[in-house]
């Protein structure tokens, strides 16, 4: 269960505006920190061992730096994440920003699909990449619909200064494929003393030059890789060690035979299309299946 607010959402779309709980599962978390849509390490050597590490990387931060206490269905920080240095601690935080990002935006919004704003780099003008005035991800919901979104991890509770910077870097107008995005947001995940919490915000957004994107033919590739590396790797529940893993990964077979052939938009608009049968099948909606263990359980609580 996770402790969240939300500010400046349309009555139209989104989550009711105020303090809630989202009630969520170790299933979910991981899911979203091995798809969430960042181009990854691996996008560098195609495939291979490096997409495993690079999945096993995305994974590991999620155990390393949450856990639970006994009869407690929150998350908190565990004493190994405390125990990081400054950039350490700095690059977990964003981690965790990215991953419960798309969490809520999947839960929340219809929204499984998040890419990373880097992968149309080769499209956009290099001062609008390293500019401050831009989101993180934009991402796609069942509708065809696409949002905006700036994403920040802190270790400690945002104050005013880091709600408006957040809110500042979402309001940029982002148009995908000649649509303009319809929500534009900041969301911080962070720490109230020990216990992890999440913010967002939708604000009105700058009717300036847009980022004009178009969606490149491999932008998928980014988002499945870390994932079908993963599922291509046998051995990870077996008894020598790596058991200690505790998660094995699926990719629906119709799904998988497009994204082994190099079809990564096709693989997508398919998931899209078979999006009912693929949940009633256990899939998350992008074709995607993701057991966790029982050593996820064991020493974090009751969360499932």
């Amino acid at each position: 269960m996770i402790d969240f607010e939300s500010e400046g959402f349309p009555t139209s779309i989104g989550p009711a505006n105020g303090f809630q709980f989202l009630s969520t599962t170790w299933r979910e978390i991981l899911w979203a920190a091995l798809t969430v849509g960042r181009p990854s390490i691996s996008f560098i050597f195609q495939h291979g061992l490096a997409s495993l590490f690079e999945a096993l990387y995305r994974i590991s931060q999620m155990r390393m730096a949450l856990t639970q206490e006994t009869f407690s269905q929150h998350l908190y920080r565990t004493n190994a994440f405390r125990q990081l240095d400054p950039t350490e601690k700095g690059a977990v935080s964003y981690a965790l920003g990215m991953t419960f990002c798309k969490l809520f935006a999947h839960k929340l919004l219809n929204t499984h699909w998040l890419l990373h704003l880097d992968v149309f780099k080769d499209q956009l003008n290099p001062e609008l990449l390293t500019g401050k005035s831009r989101p993180d991800l934009v991402g796609q919901n069942d509708a065809g619909d696409w949002h905006a979104f700036e994403s920040k991890g802190r270790s400690s509770s945002p104050n005013d200064d880091a709600k408006k910077k957040a809110k500042q870097q979402a309001q940029r107008l982002v148009r995908v494929d000649g649509q303009d995005c319809r929500l534009h947001i900041g969301a911080i995940s962070f720490f109230r003393g020990e216990t992890l919490e999440f913010y967002w915000r939708d604000p009105e957004p700058i009717k300036e030059e847009p980022l004009e994107v178009r969606l490149p033919e491999d932008a998928w590739k980014h988002y499945y890789l870390p994932a079908l590396a993963f599922s291509q790797t046998e051995g990870l529940d077996e008894p020598n060690g790596t058991d200690e893993i505790g998660i094995s990964v699926e990719i629906a077979p119709h799904i998988y035979e497009l994204l082994v052939q190099g079809e990564w938009s096709k693989a997508k608009e398919l998931a899209d299309r078979s999006r009912q049968e693929l949940t009633e099948q256990g899939y998350f909606p992008d074709g995607i299946k993701l057991a966790v263990g029982e050593n996820w359980a064991k020493g974090h609580g009751t969360f499932k």
